[in-house]
This record gives C-alpha cells, structure tokens and sequence, in this order.
C-alpha cells in the first residue's frame, strides 16, 4: 500500500491542495518529491490514487486518479460512549477506537467524571482520527462529541446497548447478535457509573454487562467490549 494522505474533495482528473498538517508530513517527513504516488482518502468514503503535481514551501497539490467507495468498516456499526480517561490516554483511546472500526465516540459527562471536555476542546482529537484512518486503511473518519450521560441513555438509537459494569446484576455477554446492524456501548470513569445512573440505563432499555471479575482501566475496558464486536 503507498503512503496514505488525507485530502477533500476528490474529483477525479482534478487538482486537489493538502492542508498544512498533511503536506507538512508529505513534504518533511516522508521528503515526498514532485512525481511521487500515494492514495488520498476523503474521510467520506472514497479513495484515489494521485500523484504530487507541485510543492512550494506554502503548498502541495496533487493531481487526483479515479476515485472509488472502498469500505473497510465493521460489520455492526459501533457507537462507543466512554468517560474520558486521564492524561494522554484520551488520545490512546481514539487511536485504537479508530482502528477497531468504532463509528462515533462519545466522551461521556457522568456524576464521577474526572475530565469534562467542551465542544471546542474536541478538535484537538481530529487530528489523531485522521492519522490513525491513515495507518489503518479506513476511508470513513470516526465522529466524536460530548454529552451528558443522560442525554446519551436516552437518544442512542442501537438494536443492542450494553453498558459495562463489574458486579451483579451485569451478566457475563460471550456472543454478539449476528443480525445486530448496530451496538452502542457505556463505558464509566474510574468508580464506576452510580447506582441512578444504572438504574436509568436499565430503564432505557441498556443491558448491564460485565468484563470479568478485574477491575479495568477506562480505556481497557472500552478496548475489549469493542474488540469483542469485532471478533465475535
């Protein structure tokens, strides 16, 4: 696979300009000369081969090939919603959400929410989910947001909603339903989701589930009920 870049819109037959981030990595990381090819991904969907038309120290515009849908999306479509962790592994945790092929992530403000994050404060994510779909092949960006738990609960719109928990009454979930088209998850900040907010879960119709008998991390605990999906 030739080295993948992100570029909008793709119209075949057409020039197409980089923004600073992208061109900077084409131009200084990957030393990217006039004639080289590589594949552009729109984040949409599409992809297309193109080559480097010019690079000026301002600017790098490649002359786009033909465009084509190519999908490499999950079977079920995964909506994740997940307190924030601490630190630096919110960035970890979109990475790897992005490669595991979740469609939207949804950073969860929760009665035990260490971190809260503001709709501007979000941005900063968008540029990981651009490099992790780069390493990894999909053309689809991953969307993310904030809300309230309760907003969560309610408006999600999944055949199958599980959130994790660690004791009774969660129930150990081995199988995915096959004919599932979609799943959303809630995943707690470190304590845990209250006894109000289980009770809400369960009156919007989420199924408690549980990992196990450890107590995982935030990020581990969103990880594995993904990989589960996938793997399942």
């Amino acid at each position: 696979m030739t080295e993948r870049f992100f570029a909008r819109p793709l119209i075949e037959g057409q020039p197409v300009e980089l923004d600073p981030s992208e061109a900077h990595h084409l131009q200084h990381v990957m030393r990217g000369r006039v004639g080289d090819r590589v594949t552009l991904f729109d984040g949409q969907g599409a992809e297309a081969p193109a080559s480097v038309a010019s690079i000026t120290r301002r600017s790098v515009v490649l002359q786009v090939g033909p465009v084509a849908h190519v999908s490499r999306e999950a079977v079920q479509r995964m909506t994740l919603g997940v307190a924030p962790p601490r630190g630096h592994r919110d960035r970890f945790l979109v990475e790897k959400a992005v490669e595991l092929g979740v469609d939207r992530l949804v950073w969860l403000e929760t009665s035990r929410s260490v971190v809260r994050y503001r709709s501007s404060a979000i941005e900063k994510h968008s540029r990981a989910v651009i490099e992790a779909s780069k390493q990894c092949g999909r053309n689809q960006l991953m969307t993310v947001e904030a809300m309230p738990l309760s907003s969560y609960l309610e408006t999600v719109d999944a055949p199958v909603r599980w959130m994790a928990h660690t004791t009774p009454p969660a129930t150990v979930h081995r199988d995915v339903p096959s004919d599932a088209v979609s799943i959303a998850l809630a995943v707690g900040p470190e304590g845990g989701f209250t006894d109000e907010e289980l009770n809400a879960a369960r009156q919007s119709g989420w199924q408690l589930v549980s990992l196990g008998p450890r107590t995982l991390r935030i990020e581990t605990a969103a990880l594995a009920l993904c990989a589960k999906i996938v793997l399942s």
